[in-house]
């Protein structure tokens, strides 16, 4: 019995001793970090560590018109259709109101830009997009890649597969410095319903609309999220 009461203490020790040095190195906010670490997104669901999907990336950029003139809203249109694209806007509006909607198109457009910005920076070029993958077929298979194993799609499972979970991280602490950390939640909440949205709407009916469960905000209602914080020594690249 005083053996497991002296192991047990040790090890306890052990894990204060462990915290106190990774706060001392990274600073509170790697402790904020801990879900990615775990295998969590920031903002609910799993994360996905390997290696992005570009030539969807490349077809949703195209569709939007361009890495020089994306729109989120047009690669909608592309995708689904003005009259479609006018109604589930129309269905966000009257569920969320009408700056939370414009707040998630422009966090959109965000996304992809600074995610390309920071590619480009890395050496990582777009491939030509399919031709092939465009409209419905586009749509689905967006949907596809931000379904999770479990069926439920995650806008951070999305955006890891877009841009890789690396980079979705850069992402997100680049808008939160601009905007703040609710913004950022907001955009994928809403991304999080549009996209189930469009899964059931395309007869997907398998697929699980998200509770998005923001860790943070839970836990830390006044925290922030620094590039510190989410710049960590990052060594996953794409096929690193």
């Amino acid at each position: 019995m005083f053996k497991k009461a002296k192991l047990f203490a040790v090890l306890t020790a052990l894990a204060v001793s462990l915290t106190g040095v990774a706060t001392a190195f990274y600073g509170s906010a790697a402790l904020a970090a801990t879900p990615n670490m775990q295998g969590m997104n920031w903002f609910g669901g799993p994360a996905y560590d390997g290696k992005p999907n570009l030539e969807v990336t490349a077809a949703l950029v195209d569709a939007g018109g361009g890495v020089e003139h994306f729109s989120f809203q047009q690669a909608l249109v592309s995708m689904l259709g003005e009259k479609t694209v006018h109604a589930e806007v129309g269905k966000l509006t009257k569920q969320y109101g009408s700056k939370k909607v414009n707040d998630w198109i422009a966090a959109m457009d965000f996304y992809v830009t600074d995610g390309l910005k920071h590619a480009t920076a890395m050496g990582i070029n777009l491939p030509a997009a399919p031709a092939d993958l465009k409209g419905v077929t586009l749509a689905k298979r967006l949907v596809s890649e931000g379904t999770d194993p479990h069926g439920v799609f995650w806008a951070g499972w999305l955006f890891d597969h877009l841009l890789s979970h690396d980079i979705h991280d850069m992402v997100m602490a680049d808008l939160q410095a601009v905007h703040g950390l609710p913004y950022d939640e907001n955009g994928h909440r809403i991304t999080n319903q549009a996209m189930y949205d469009v899964a059931q709407a395309l007869g997907l009916k398998k697929v699980k609309l998200a509770s998005l469960h923001c860790w943070i905000c839970r836990h830390q209602p006044q925290a922030s999220t620094s590039r510190a914080s989410l710049e960590m020594p990052i060594t996953r690249r794409f096929g690193e």
